[in-house]
């Protein structure tokens, strides 16, 4: 259903059962699939492409041109996956052609109240971004991660699979998965036991990521050093392969 008020230009493809709020505006690019739903005075717009049963709610921004002043207006994406949440006042941006020429989102996400997506961000499934977290340009976030209310990611900043920024966190530096960043500048706080837990790892995956953490976080050794000595002396599992390709790829270094 399309409320009489919305503004709906006719380029825009939008599934036969997608809902649109009052006075909601859908650009001409747009395309939306089954089950999904726009809330009152949203905008959605640029080259925007919205998978099936998302829920956009009112007087959010999403697929407005990157706040980049580099961007001249070139065909620039942005990609939603299925069955997200983004509540009020949240704001997501195209990429650029100076980055990915793209912002992706996978699936199962949730974005609180004034959340900030910028151009050529990464975002996998069943993330949670709490109130007022901000994400910079080219910021990769992974699977199951969160991200505490008011927290800020740097840009070409990588937030890990399952980890957490506490409330307020100001990131730098890549997150290694499985671990929670706090504070200002952010330094790594441990490893996210209790989202370990809620996701199935057994007791002796969580205890050799502990092992793992103490040796690449801890130890005071050169970080090719301590992958080595994890190498060497953890049993390798496909948690610990990730947690080593994640800190072998690091640019930015690791937030300790």
């Amino acid at each position: 259903m399309i409320h009489p008020t919305a503004i709906v230009h006719p380029g825009a493809v939008l599934a036969t059962d997608v809902e649109i709020g009052p006075f909601a505006i859908i650009g001409e690019h747009v395309k939306i699939g089954r089950g999904s739903k726009v809330g009152a005075s949203s905008v959605v717009d640029g080259w925007t492409e919205i998978g099936e049963n998302n829920q956009i709610f009112h007087l959010t921004s999403v697929g407005a041109i990157p706040q980049d002043l580099k961007y001249k207006g070139e065909e620039t994406y942005l990609k939603i996956g299925n069955g997200n949440i983004i509540r009020e006042f949240a704001t997501v941006h195209l990429g650029t052609v100076t980055g990915d020429g793209e912002t992706t989102i996978g699936n199962n996400n949730l974005f609180m109240a004034y959340c900030h997506v910028a151009h050529d961000c990464h975002i996998g499934n069943h993330v949670i971004m709490a109130n007022g977290s901000t994400l910079a340009g080219h910021v990769s976030v992974e699977d199951f991660a969160i991200l505490g209310g008011l927290s800020a990611v740097h840009q070409f900043t990588r937030v890990g699979e399952s980890s957490m920024l506490s409330g307020g966190a100001m990131v730098g530096q890549d997150v290694l998965p499985f671990t929670v960043a706090s504070g200002n500048r952010a330094t790594s706080a441990g490893l996210n036991t209790v989202g370990l837990k809620r996701r199935g790892f057994s007791a002796e995956v969580i205890s050799n990521i502990k092992k793992a953490y103490r040796i690449i976080i801890r130890s005071g050794m050169l970080l090719e050093d301590s992958l080595r000595k994890v190498r060497s002396e953890i049993p390798q599992s496909p948690e610990i392969e990730r947690f080593i390709a994640f800190a072998e790829k690091s640019e930015r270094g690791l937030c300790r």
